[in-house]
């Protein structure tokens, strides 16, 4: 498989073969559709009758799966703002049957987040109850907003992809992470009080997303740091690049694991406060 594929998904195919692959997986990433893209590949790969090979021209196979014709293969995607139950009844009905040309039935959720609390117990019996026939991959870009009875029944798999400039200025949280890594960095001794200014006094944020922000931000200062010229970086984030590389690996490494440290069930005004003491290192 020469296409470019996230190595967390081309695991995928050797778990397929040694016969370790899952019935159930949730995929947190920060591109949907590019994850998505990418996990079709895996699923021609695993499902080829001949010796899969990229662009393959043998079979219908691919053809069909592209096209979401393939009968044993299903895609849902939110109906509106939420994944409804008629959707959930359309899959079992669907996949009451024997599977055509692959050897599993095969669905994907997009946005299992969608999933509200009625299609998602509908959906508990492929999970709790899995046949060797039936394949199941729920895509997220925050597992932490999944229904915890789907999430706790899945396997989890990370798959990130680098982030560019363009993925960071459009972010809808860009404006708000800019402005209070720029005061934690210029400011130190108020860092504190930007929890409450900038995050706390705005409802309902996703801080799953934040802090991967965050993340993407300091990791394209450390490649700037390297050497990779980034002239509108540069102009932009100069207040981060006053910090040598070493300082910078380290914020990395701070909001890396503070970003894991979000999977469980934390007060968000004690992370926070936690979070920016250690960033900003009031000793340095």
């Amino acid at each position: 498989m020469n296409i470019a594929v996230h190595n967390n998904l081309k695991a995928l195919v050797d778990y397929y073969h040694e016969n370790k692959l899952s019935h159930t997986y949730l995929l947190e990433t920060n591109d949907i559709e590019k994850c998505y893209a990418e996990l079709k590949i895996i699923i021609k790969n695993i499902n080829c009758p001949h010796e899969y090979q990229d662009n393959c021209a043998n079979c219908n196979l691919c053809k069909l799966l592209d096209n979401n014709y393939l009968p044993s293969f299903l895609v849902i995607e939110p109906d509106g703002k939420i994944i409804k139950k008629e959707q959930i009844l359309d899959l079992k009905t669907r996949f009451s049957t024997i599977p055509i040309y692959t050897k599993e039935n095969i669905y994907i959720i997009k946005n299992a987040e969608c999933l509200n609390a009625t299609s998602a117990n509908m959906m508990l019996k492929f999970i709790e109850e899995p046949e060797n026939n039936i394949l199941g991959f729920f895509i997220t870009n925050n597992v932490n907003n999944v229904i915890s009875t789907i999430k706790s029944r899945c396997e989890i798999v990370k798959v990130f992809y680098e982030a560019n400039m363009d993925s960071i200025y459009n972010n809808p949280y860009f404006s708000l992470v800019y402005s209070y890594l720029q005061k934690i960095e210029l400011e130190k001794s108020k860092a504190i009080l930007y929890n409450k200014s900038i995050f706390l006094n705005n409802a309902n944020l996703d801080y799953n997303l934040i802090f991967k922000l965050m993340l993407d931000i300091y990791i394209q200062a450390i490649k700037v740091k390297m050497g990779e010229e980034d002239q509108e970086y540069s102009e932009q984030f100069a207040f981060l690049l006053k910090n040598d590389l070493k300082e910078l690996r380290r914020r990395e490494q701070i909001i890396s694991a503070y970003l894991e440290e979000l999977i469980y069930n934390v007060n968000i005004e004690l992370f926070l406060d936690k979070f920016v003491i250690e960033l900003s290192d009031f000793n340095e």
